[in-house]
């Protein structure tokens, strides 16, 4: 609604139009107190609708147009913004909007979470795991640059998709990260975030010339990860890899992801999304932790690394060398490790070093590590699964 409404209105308007459409719920929750509607979404369209109407009194439209608007040629064209290709079609521009180089990466964020995938500002705050008024400010920023820079709710300029794209994917990217790992302290997972990822990535395959290789490869990657969601966490508890049930890993989103990744290398662009839906395209197709293809995923980080040198992918690389009993290869590499430039991620980094202590069989240093591990960590299941680790050395 919101996309569709900027649409008619402009981007200018943006604040009239997410009031009006609060409106629009808030009337919906009040009727449908006692009797839903039968087609809940076409009641809130039509809602919607009538309240162009009264936007347009507010935006102080003369009468003539709002006659015509009502009864005219223009009220149709109104009802065609709310057919399936044109809503579509507005969400598409709303994300190029969204990744418009004028707004910083966190503006971006919060952004495309409240225009285009409809979270308050509680639920964008929550996800991003910043306060509230925090949220607020950056998106009045947004709001500013808006008008003062006269953003119209348009596709870029051909010669500017591909750069543009680019910035699309990388919050999509970050939008499903936040859900698969979340860095809130009572929830690992957020299932609505890693949805709406998906979402957004089909909205921009339905375009022919949006169509990448990495496009491709990021849907590859996210379906890939998806697949294993329900298996990730089982009566609170987290389960690692090596333990999870891989049957209940869901196959039809495995196969999705396979067929976008055989299309991801149709196309002559390459990222870093294509080497890491390979590495996860390895994780998925074994069935056993035992039959991963452990050679080739330590290959693809050394890909990974030479195409954007990283601290990531060395703690990735060592984890993996772990798995083939490579310790001192393993050892030297997470030595290298910056544990300061990856302040969220301390407690992977002592894990991974209680990791090597116990395959080392030093067991008074991995508990150390672990202790490490477990000071730096914020999220609460993360927390009592590296405790949970802790008792398991001891016994």
């Amino acid at each position: 609604m919101v996309a569709i409404l900027s649409k008619i209105f402009g981007l200018t308007n943006l604040s009239l139009i997410e009031d009006a459409i609060q409106d629009t719920f808030l009337q919906a929750a009040l009727k449908w107190r006692n009797n839903q509607p039968d087609n809940p979404e076409a009641w809130l369209t039509q809602a919607a609708k009538n309240r162009t109407v009264d936007l347009l009194r507010q935006i102080n439209a003369q009468k003539e147009r709002h006659d015509n608007i009502i009864n005219g040629a223009v009220a149709l064209e109104i009802n065609d913004y709310f057919l399936a290709h044109e809503v579509e079609d507005s969400q598409l521009r709303m994300i190029f909007v969204a990744c418009h180089p004028i707004f910083s990466t966190d503006e971006q964020i919060a952004f495309a979470l409240k225009t285009i995938s409809g979270f308050s500002l509680k639920e964008i705050a929550a996800a991003l795991l910043q306060k509230e008024e925090t949220i607020k400010k950056r998106l009045a920023r947004a709001r500013k640059k808006i008008q003062e820079s006269n953003i119209t709710l348009a596709y870029p300029h051909p010669n500017e998709i591909q750069s543009r794209i680019s910035s699309v994917l990388q919050i999509i990217y970050l939008i499903f990260n936040e859900g698969f790992q979340s860095t809130k302290k009572d929830q690992l997972i957020n299932k609505d975030l890693c949805g709406e990822a998906l979402r957004l990535c089909k909205l921009l395959l339905i375009k022919e010339n949006f169509r990448t290789g990495s496009l491709y490869a990021l849907f590859a990657l996210l379906c890939f990860h998806a697949s294993r969601l329900e298996a990730k966490i089982e009566s609170n508890e987290i389960i690692d890899l090596k333990n999870q049930d891989r049957s209940k890993w869901h196959l039809p989103l495995i196969i999705l992801g396979n067929d976008a990744l055989n299309k991801a290398n149709e196309y002559d662009d390459y990222s870093l999304y294509h080497l890491e839906a390979a590495i996860a395209a390895e994780h998925v197709r074994a069935i056993k932790f035992e039959n991963t293809n452990w050679t080739r995923i330590i290959d693809l980080y050394d890909e990974m690394y030479k195409l954007m040198p990283s601290t990531n992918f060395i703690l990735s690389k060592a984890i993996a060398l772990m798995q083939v009993d490579k310790l001192k290869e393993a050892k030297s590499l997470l030595d290298k490790v910056d544990i300061e430039k990856m302040p969220h991620r301390k407690h992977l980094i002592h894990g991974a070093f209680a990791e090597y202590y116990t395959k080392k069989g030093e067991l008074d240093s991995a508990a150390t590590a672990l202790d490490q591990a477990i000071e730096h960590c914020s999220n609460e299941m993360e927390k009592n699964y590296l405790i949970k680790k802790k008792n398991n050395l001891r016994s």
